[in-house]
């Protein structure tokens, strides 16, 4: 009788243990979603950097706004991505805090910029938004959404 007791308590810790295990899996899981909000941009490679450990992680992103601009829009390439329809996103070029680069680093950055892009955005970005320096290119989420992006 006392080892089929043993087992009974051996059974509701380890029932115990499952229930903590999944509680903490499942606050994890929403502690990886990563909101943004009012993001101006930034430099291009630390974004990439940002980016890439999203991926590693599968973490979801939020872009929730009212604006993601320049580097921000990088986001949109991070895999689990959703947009908020109200969201205003600014897009321009490459340049080194608003100066023009040389032609090759242009080449360079717009690319890297593109990368994170569908198809269809990386196009117009390359044609259209990369040559533009000062200001931007205003895209709203509501027409992201409608290019494929998930609406949050």
């Amino acid at each position: 009788m006392r080892v089929f007791t043993q087992i009974i308590r051996l059974c509701k810790i380890l029932a115990l243990g499952g229930a903590v295990f999944a509680a903490s899996q499942a606050m994890a899981q929403q502690a990886t979603n990563i909101v943004v909000r009012n993001d101006r941009g930034g430099v291009i490679s630390q974004r990439v950097g940002v980016i890439d450990r999203i991926r590693a992680l599968q973490q979801r992103v939020e872009i929730r706004g009212p604006m993601c601009l320049s580097s921000c829009t990088m986001y949109l390439g991070a895999g689990n991505v959703c947009i908020d329809p109200r969201v205003t996103f600014g897009f321009h070029g490459p340049s080194s805090y608003g100066q023009p680069l040389t032609r090759a680093d242009f080449e360079y950055w717009s690319n890297v910029i593109a990368s994170h892009y569908p198809a269809a955005l990386r196009d117009w970005f390359m044609t259209t938004a990369r040559h533009r320096i000062t200001g931007y290119h205003r895209i709203s989420g509501v027409q992201l959404i409608r290019m494929g992006f998930a609406r949050c």
